[in-house]
């Protein structure tokens, strides 16, 4: 599922201080097409022949990821869990079943503003493999009445999940490329890389440290209106940027424009609303609440927001807002920035 994209403003090795360029840090950067995105890692270690190496074993990371938690690889265990378990229970792997149990967790703490389920409800739009398409009535209350957190049924101890009716499908896409972001710094801290930028494609990005000689790194927010320009830059340091954007995947019928963000509750496209950016602790996280925040609006997320400290959050709506924080006495931040027919 697309959710947005980000500008990466990256620190040129040439841009790095003259220790770095002598020899001390050697800059590195690549990308390698998974996850149906383009991954990039940019980072700084001090063995210049060893960070291609480094890099590898973090896009292998993301590759492993993506054979885990697919929804578009039949042979994928997430696949199975989608053919089988409403059927019977499935076992699943340690690592699938915490993974699927956290993203449950956010389902319920949003009030299923966030919710895996929507797999059904992204075929129903034409948004599985396709650019969407209007569904008919029929083909929406089906998909409806098995969208929710109580079509699944966990079970800790076994590690099974069942669901309670044939027909649920759980999509992973929401929060999945946060998680892969996360385990390849994971990788790159293993292999003593301290400095590095890690981006799925450009939806979700985790800074790992600092560039050489700064205090973060300037990532540059895309204006979600006129991609050409920049709507907001901000700086990161060990922490991550997730956005939700409407602009990538949509269709127009009969006037009204469709994106492929859902508000699983009522099984329609979110209206309204341009793109949230989510800073947040973990690629994870931020993958996880972008999609809530989106769907809840500026006006419904302050209560929910109270429940993140440190998370950040960016409204970019169609209307112009108040710029002004809510939830006084909050470490969390709800920014609106007001603008010409656009808020940020």
């Amino acid at each position: 599922m697309l959710k947005g994209l980000l500008v990466l403003l990256s620190v040129a090795a040439a841009a790095a201080p003259a220790h770095a360029r002598r020899g001390e840090l050697h800059h590195y950067e690549t990308t390698r097409l998974s996850m149906a995105c383009v991954y990039a890692i940019e980072l700084y270690g001090p063995d210049a022949q060893n960070l291609p190496s480094v890099v590898n074993d973090a896009f292998d990371e993301v590759d492993r990821i993506d054979r885990l938690m697919s929804h578009y690889k039949a042979d994928s265990p997430l696949s199975r869990i989608n053919r089988e378990a409403g059927r019977h229970a499935v076992p699943v792997e340690p690592e699938l079943f915490d993974f699927i149990a956290d993203a449950m967790r956010y389902t319920r703490q949003s009030d299923g503003a966030f919710d895996i389920t929507v797999g059904r409800l992204m075929k129903a739009w034409g948004f599985f493999r396709g650019e969407g398409r209007m569904p008919s009535a029929g083909e929406l209350a089906d998909a409806r009445r098995v969208v929710g957190a109580a079509h699944v049924l966990l079970d800790a101890q076994a590690k099974t999940i069942r669901f309670d009716k044939p027909g649920v499908e759980l999509d992973l896409g929401g929060i999945a490329k946060g998680y892969a972001v996360d385990r390849a710094a994971g990788v790159l801290r293993a292999r003593g890389i301290s400095s590095a930028l890690i981006s799925a494609g450009g939806s979700t990005i985790y800074a790992l440290g600092a560039p050489p000689g700064r205090e973060g790194w300037d990532i540059a927010i895309q204006d979600p209106i006129d991609t050409r320009k920049e709507a907001r830059t901000v700086q990161l340091k060990d922490r991550a940027l997730s956005v939700a954007g409407s602009s990538e995947k949509a269709f127009e019928f009969e006037g009204v424009r469709y994106s492929h963000i859902m508000d699983p509750r009522s099984g329609r496209p979110v209206q309204g609303m341009l793109s949230v950016a989510v800073l947040a602790s973990s690629g994870t996280q931020g993958d996880a609440l972008d999609d809530a925040f989106f769907v809840l609006g500026p006006t419904r997320s302050p209560k929910y927001s109270k429940q993140w400290p440190g998370v950040e959050v960016l409204f970019f709506k169609a209307r112009a807002a108040i710029s002004e924080p809510h939830g006084e006495g909050s470490q969390t931040g709800i920014w609106f920035h007001g603008r010409a027919n656009r808020s940020m």
